[in-house]
């Protein structure tokens, strides 16, 4: 369980969860040379800044997903204590050799659908680029309103379900001298099965955002605000039209405070 990038090369369809997958401790070091470092410039200049925006300030914050620290690091140096959870050991080994005894970090093995924290324990909790690779979202998005005291913090960072979903991206039609943004069957929840790099295929489902936002609210998590930046020109240097393709947001980030009804 870790953090996927926003941007998707083609999709390899399926209509139910994959029966097989590589594992993260297969890919760990593919991970950790690819996205982390300042490897990959939408982590660096867009996704760990913006976790750091929405979060800096909170006592306690569990990272769902740590995989290799990366965004963890960030918000500890940002004077957060931070308790990273992931089930993959190669991804946990990554992230303590380059562990700094200066941040308040600690680290455990465990799934997000199965925290290993005390109901409301923490003030805050995160998820990035995390939720489309668990097998069930709902025990996810479940476990992580459990943890939180109340008041606390949620927030849910995916690649944008409306137009980074299965069959959307960009169109450039020569023939009719159009460009525009294909959106996909927006509604239907399926895992997709995504070569992203030689020999890497990973696992991806797609929910709408009702799907995040509705479980969240029956728990007790309010929608405070969402997030859709634009993404930044320096990372659609390759794009054939990068004004047009300025205008789709590749990320959606929403945060959720818990307020617990008063039920008869």
């Amino acid at each position: 369980m870790t953090k996927s990038a926003a941007r998707r090369p083609p999709r390899l369809a399926g209509a139910g969860p994959p029966p097989f997958v590589e594992s993260w401790d297969e890919h760990a070091s593919w991970w950790k040379a690819t996205f982390t470092g300042g490897a990959d410039r939408e982590y660096e200049i867009e996704i760990i800044p913006l976790v750091v925006r929405e979060l800096a300030g909170h006592r306690l914050v569990v990272d769902i997903g740590c995989g290799e620290g990366q965004v963890a690091r960030a918000l500890a140096a940002a004077g957060c204590r931070v308790l990273g959870v992931d089930p993959s050991g190669a991804q946990l080994a990554n992230a303590l050799d380059v562990i700094d005894d200066a941040l308040a970090i600690d680290y455990v093995r465990a799934e997000g659908e199965r925290l290993p924290l005390a109901t409301g324990s923490v003030d805050a909790a995160f998820c990035c680029l995390v939720i489309e690779h668990v097998a069930d979202a709902d025990a996810l998005l479940s476990e992580a309103a459990r943890v939180l005291a109340p008041g606390g913090t949620f927030l849910l960072v995916v690649n944008h379900p409306v137009f980074q979903g299965p069959g959307s991206g960009f169109v450039d039609d020569q023939i009719l001298d159009e460009r525009y943004w294909r959106v996909g069957p927006y509604l239907v929840e399926q895992w997709d099965v995504e070569e992203v790099d030689p020999h890497v295929s990973l696992a991806f489902s797609h929910r709408p955002l009702s799907r995040y936002v509705n479980p969240l609210a029956d728990r007790d998590l309010v929608l405070v605000h969402l997030e859709e930046p634009s993404p930044r020109m320096e990372l659609l240097a390759g794009s054939i039209d990068a004004e047009f393709e300025a205008t789709i947001p590749r990320l959606c980030a929403m945060r959720f405070e818990h307020r617990p009804r008063v039920r008869p």
